[in-house]
């Protein structure tokens, strides 16, 4: 089983406020003992061949992966097979945007403090491969739940991952796939559900700040975008 991170981003992802470096999270990774991982910036594919270079010297594979907006949702796209646009896309423009050898996750698709789907994952669930749990939960806060009830509802494969912007949340939320470890064979695994996720909660007060984080970094970036 080959352990995965699927939603990360990193200092080189311009629409956040990132202190640590892809490199710094591939050293975190290598620690940590994982096999691959997808460093998936907003609407933009962060795409260096020195930094798969570097990711290999240290026993990691890099995914190639982006988050983009679709229809005011992020989804996670591994491997994907366009462009991104900086202003995302409408719900419409998924069947276009799809391939046979890509994976559309679904991220934190019921999130209020994130964009997400919300009740648009229903109808793009037929072009969805995999549905997220995210590492932004404890016993009082969990909004994975309705996910995961959709995801089990409606056949879908559940990935964990840690969509981290800050390394505390680094190795809370995972996936075991059953795969080699190729990007080939982790598409195929995850897409015929041969995945698990492992996931532990993060402390209350750890929460609060990455939250307290996640919406003054939306809110920064409502303003730069005139949208505030």
């Amino acid at each position: 089983m080959l352990k995965v991170d699927f939603h990360t981003h990193t200092a080189e992802d311009h629409r956040d406020f990132i202190t640590y470096s892809a490199r710094e999270l591939i050293d975190r990774a290598a620690e940590k003992g994982y096999d691959a991982l997808a460093i998936t910036c907003h609407d933009a594919l962060l795409r260096r061949p020195s930094l798969d270079r570097y990711a290999e010297e240290r026993g990691i594979l890099l995914l190639p992966g982006v988050e983009i907006t679709l229809g005011g949702g992020h989804v996670v796209v591994i491997n994907p097979r366009f462009s991104p646009r900086p202003k995302g896309y409408g719900l419409a423009d998924i069947r276009s945007l799809r391939s046979e050898d890509g994976l559309f996750i679904a991220a934190h698709p019921y999130f209020p403090f994130f964009p997400s789907l919300q009740r648009k994952l229903v109808p793009l669930l037929p072009w969805i491969d995999a549905v997220e749990v995210t590492s932004y939960h404890n016993a009082l806060i969990d909004f994975n739940r309705k996910a995961i009830r959709m995801a089990h509802l409606h056949g879908k494969p559940l990935v964990g991952d840690s969509d981290c912007h800050n390394l505390l949340q680094f190795g809370k939320t995972f996936t075991l796939v059953d795969a080699e470890k190729s990007l080939e064979s982790i598409v195929r695994a995850v897409r015929a559900g041969r995945c698990e996720v492992r996931t532990e909660p993060i402390a209350l007060g750890a929460m609060a700040l990455l939250f307290a984080h996640s919406l003054t970094v939306e809110k920064a970036r409502r303003i730069i975008e005139n949208r505030w």
